[in-house]
This record gives C-alpha cells, structure tokens and sequence, in this order.
C-alpha cells in the first residue's frame, strides 16, 4: 500500500481512544467527484494528525481506492455508496466514540449528534437553495432544501460551525442558526509551482472546475462565441473532467466553436498551473461556490477572474475591481471578459493583484484557526471532571497557537496519490432524469448528479 505521512513534527501525549478527531464526509481527495471542499477537509485532517493527533476520515467507496489506508498520517475509512455513506457513517461514529466528530455538511446532513453525544463540530461550506433544484429536480430539490434549511439547523443546534466565507456565514444565519456559532476559516493555496509556460501570444480563457450543471461551464462557451467576432483567434481551454462533458461537447458543436474549445479533461497539479499559466482571463461562471479555489489558483499565475456575484464566495475569493470583476449575468459577463482581453494595462494589473492576494492564502493559517474552533467546540461540552476532553481541548488550543511543521512536498505527493487515483478509471454515467426546474439563463439540465 502507498502511503505518505508527515515527518519531524511536535507530538502530543498519546491518548487511550482510537481516534482523538473523526472527520465525517461523502468525498475524499481520491473520489472521481472530488474537488476543493475535499482538499480543505485534507489539508486541516492532515494537519490535526501531524501535531500527533489521531485523525480519521470516514467517506463514501468507489472502486478507484482501497477500502482503508493511511495517507499523511490520517486514516482514511471508505464505507458504503453516494447515499449508503450516511448510515454507514452514523454506525461508524456510535461504534468508535470518537472523542470529536467533524461533521460536513455537504447539503445533506451526517446527523452525528443523533448518535454522540460527545463534542460535534459542522462544517458548511455554501448553502445549496440554488443547486437543489438543477441537480435533483423540482420535487426531490424541496426534499433536499428541506434537509438543509430546515433538518439541519435543529440537529446541529447546540454545535460551533465552521464555514468558508462571510457571506456563506450570513446566508447560514438567515436560516435561523446563531451567528456567534459560526466561525469563517478562509481556505488555503499551496505555494505555486514554477512552470515552464509562457503567457500565450494569442488571447486565451480558461475554466476550471469539475464538469457539472451547476459549475456553468456552458456560460464560458457562450463567452467564447460572442467574442469570436472581435478576436478571430481567441481560444478556450476547460480544464477539468465530469458526467456533463458530453452536453458541453454539444453545446460548443451547437455555437459554432468546437474547434476553438480545448477539453483537457483531468490534469496532474503540475499539468494544471501549466494550463493556467497560458491564459489571459479566467471564467468561473458557477451558481454557487463557497470560496472558489480555483480563483486563487488562476491568480496565483497573475490570471483574474470573471465572476458572478450571486454566487457567494466568489464575493470573497474576487477583490472586485481589484483582482477581478463580479457580474450579474451572462451578458455582463461577456462584456467584463471582453475589456480584460483588450484592455492589457488593465488585466496585468488585476492579475498582479490577484497574485498578492493569493499568497496572503496559506493553509497553515487554516488548520490553526480551524483547530481554535475545534479546541471551543470541546471546552463547550467537557465538564470538570473529564480530564480526556481537556486534554485534547489543550492540544488543539497549541496547535491553535503554534501551528505544526509538515513536510509540504510529502502533503502534496500524498494529494496527487489520491487526485491521480480517483481519474485512473472511467466516469459512471449518472441516472438520466428529466430536471424540472431551469436555472434560467443557461440551458435546463437533463441529468442528475450531487449537489
């Protein structure tokens, strides 16, 4: 078995439990769906696990990884399907009675508090009132939003949550959860690679992100099409793999502009900065994003994004005006992508600025204010006489304060094991399903996914 772990770090006093934190979550880093949300689960897991803490990370099989293993020092436990994971899930934390659960809620909740009665922190990385909808259609969407606005917040009412951005954080109290349980830790950006690819002499877009409906990948096609006529030679790469990569096919056949689009599909780390590294405007056109890494990691190549407003994060991960534009829709989109791409004074300085802001972004920063969070979450519950809790409360208080040195190049190597291995095979089509509700200014997607 391949394995990675961390070496030279401080170490805590060893504890008599089996896990000191268990990290609950439908996706890990080696899933074929799995993205930013996945790797900021990682990065704090791994960072929890390098101070001597004993970190596991229960999450959803698919059969492009082993059922158990140990990677950066977090084991790694895949039981049960897409849905099967949240039973699977709530058996695994009654039978280990973990000291700390950290639930992520990825729209549909773990529950964990049904089941311990121990510390449970939540993870919220954006609320899904738009994506029910697109992904699982009219009637299940309610479902889902039900579960979510609703469900949640009752079962989750007595923890500290965590999530990825302001606005996310008012979107959350907005459905009726106290604003002063709910913290904002930014995520981080791995330092940027060098790469041996020159800006390319021909203008270039780029989008980034997993091929589903609701990343709008469809919005950059349309982009690309209307301005053809003003830059005869302009190119879109779409840098990224999924089930809705076929529709996208069509839709670039359908404007006219299959042979100007490329589709590199999944890509290594390297391969990825690479691409990015070429471009001159990237498009983040998705509905919903809690943060939006990928902004970041454009920027880190002096690359700014065009974005929408409305989809939260972005509000956050885009200095508007400064490291890129935020829009309102499709046509103010095509304007904004069309002044950067003409205006080069403009764009290199918005990209400049999107490179320092990038690098203000450090995932040591993360994993200590996350683990400040977490030290609250156990101080909440222990009583006076529970010794055990006050001792993983005071661990996670120094590395709140201390931080922990990691080999970074052993973290990295360890991601790539996993991203590499859940792209190793092909894609399962999904269930076709007829969606009943268009986002409105795209095309109405036909199939269905996760939120």
């Amino acid at each position: 078995m391949e394995c990675v772990t961390c070496i030279n770090v401080p170490r805590v006093l060893h504890r008599p439990q089996d896990i000191d934190v268990l990290f609950v979550n439908w996706r890990d880093l080696s899933h074929p769906e799995g993205g930013g949300s996945e790797r900021y689960v990682h990065q704090v897991a791994e960072g929890l696990a390098a101070a001597g803490l004993k970190v596991t990370l229960f999450c959803a099989a698919h059969d492009r990884a082993p059922a158990d293993e140990v990677v950066n020092g977090v084991r790694i436990v895949r039981r049960g399907s897409r849905l099967a994971v949240y039973p699977r899930a709530l058996a695994f934390v009654r039978r280990t009675r973990p000291r700390l659960v950290v639930d992520v809620q990825n729209g549909i909740p773990f529950g964990s508090t049904l089941v311990r009665r121990g510390p449970v922190t939540a993870v919220v990385y954006h609320v899904h009132r738009e994506q029910w909808p697109i992904v699982f259609g009219k009637i299940m969407g309610r479902v889902g939003w039900w579960l979510e606005s609703i469900v949640a917040p009752l079962l989750y009412r007595r923890c500290r949550y965590v999530t990825i951005s302001e606005s996310t954080r008012g979107e959350m109290a907005g459905l009726g959860i106290d604003a002063d349980r709910i913290t904002v830790v930014p995520v981080g950006i791995e330092p940027v690679p060098a790469v041996a690819t020159r800006r390319s002499d021909t203008p270039e877009l780029v989008a980034l992100g997993r091929l589903v409906p609701h990343k709008r990948v469809e919005h950059a096609l349309e982009v690309l099409a209307r301005l053809s006529d003003r830059w005869p030679d302009l190119r879109l790469t779409i840098i990224g793999d999924g089930w809705w990569e076929d529709q996208l096919r069509a839709d670039a056949a359908r404007l006219g502009v299959a042979d100007r689009v490329t589709f590199a599909g999944f890509v290594d780390e390297q391969g990825k900065h690479e691409l990015l590294a070429s471009a001159w405007v990237h498009l983040c056109p998705s509905i919903k994003e809690g943060w939006g890494l990928v902004v970041n990691e454009a920027g880190g190549h002096e690359v700014p994004t065009v974005g929408y407003y409305s989809s939260g994060g972005l509000r956050e991960s885009i200095l508007d005006g400064v490291s890129g534009v935020l829009v309102d829709d499709l046509d103010q989109m095509t304007a904004a992508a069309g002044r950067l791409l003409e205006d080069d004074d403009t764009r290199r300085e918005m990209g400049a600025a999107a490179a320092r802001h990038t690098a203000s972004l450090e995932w040591p920063s993360t994993v200590r204010r996350f683990a400040a969070v977490l030290a609250r979450s156990v101080r909440d519950r222990a009583g006076r006489r529970d010794s055990d809790l006050t001792a993983l409360a005071e661990s996670l208080e120094r590395i709140a304060a201390v931080g922990v040195h990691a080999d970074e190049k052993s973290l990295e190597e360890g991601h790539e094991l996993l991203m590499a291995r859940g792209h190793a095979l092909p894609h399962h089509e999904p269930v076709q399903q007829p969606v009943a509700v268009s986002e409105g200014d795209g095309p109405a997607p036909t199939r269905t996914g996760t939120a």
